[in-house]
């Protein structure tokens, strides 16, 4: 039975850890919100009061969390998971956060003989729940293959792409793809909507086609619907695409859609609908004829 420690139990962490403890882990977990954590120790887990706590009680260590300040707090900081943890001890970072940080951070972890590996998802939390999530890992080779004994409970997916920092490089570049695709869905739906056709039948209708994809199948019928249900935020995927043209600009990587992706979720984040899903997107499309959002 793996001892795992998790830090940070909002919507991923929650299916995280609701997974690893179905699956047969030993599960602790630590969040600042009381009723996070008690909805996963009703299914088994067992609290703990500070990140060291419960690093103290585990072999390994899943963060899943907002920033890479948050990631380091936790790690780092009064009552983190470097003060309670053993030597040895595997931390697996399923944050999204930038390369750059977690290059820094895996170096500090090192010197504190601790181990990292950032394995950061695509899939979000419906996939984390049935253990079907894409992991991409970056870190040392046997670190990244022993992660793996807690990870293959909630990926079918999972590939090692080099050292510290591979993983987030390459979750970058799965959320360019991601933020263009659910933008394109989305533009394809209004004006689908405005001719007059039958949207909700497009997904049936292109599948297996080169226009096909996962996000045309799950998003178009939502976007017909104005199906607001959160399963992802506006707002984070600001802070990937940020994270993206921040990286094209060390390495003068033109990407002018991109761009333009961009400032579309910066707009509606700006008009307040930073919280909402993707499928929110369809705001930005509304005219005077349009529906009002809700």
């Amino acid at each position: 039975m793996n001892r795992v420690a998790l830090i940070g139990a909002g919507a991923m962490g929650g299916a995280i850890g609701t997974r690893l403890i179905e699956t047969g882990n030993e599960l602790t977990v630590f969040d600042l919100d009381a009723e996070k954590v008690r909805q996963l120790v009703d299914k088994g887990a067992t609290a703990a009061t500070s990140a060291a706590q419960a690093a103290s009680r585990s072999d390994y260590v899943v963060l899943s969390l907002n920033s890479a300040k948050i990631v380091h707090a936790v790690v780092f900081g009064p009552g983190g998971v470097a003060e309670g943890a053993e030597p040895g001890t595997l931390i697996i970072d399923m944050s999204s956060i930038d390369p750059e940080s977690t290059k820094a951070m895996a170096s500090k972890a090192a010197e504190a003989r601790l181990r990292w590996v950032d394995s950061p998802l695509s899939g979000g939390a419906p996939k984390a729940l049935i253990g079907e999530l894409t992991l991409m890992a970056g870190g040392h080779g046997q670190d990244v293959a022993d992660a793996h004994q807690v990870l293959k409970h909630v990926a079918s997916n999972y590939t090692h792409m080099g050292p510290s920092g591979a993983g987030q490089t390459t979750k970058l570049i799965n959320q360019v793809l991601c933020g263009l695709n659910f933008l394109a869905v989305a533009e394809a739906t209004q004006l689908a909507l405005d001719a007059g056709v039958d949207a909700a039948k497009i997904p049936q209708a292109l599948k297996g086609g080169r226009a096909d994809s996962a996000i045309l199948q799950e998003y178009m019928p939502r976007f017909v619907a104005r199906d607001y249900r959160r399963t992802g935020r506006i707002d984070n995927m600001v802070k990937d695409l940020n994270g993206a043209q921040d990286l094209a600009r060390r390495t003068n990587t033109t990407m002018p859609l991109t761009a333009v992706c961009a400032e579309v979720h910066r707009m509606l984040t700006a008009a307040g609908l930073g919280g909402e899903d993707q499928a929110a997107l369809m705001e930005y499309f509304k005219g005077p004829n349009k529906e009002n959002f809700g």
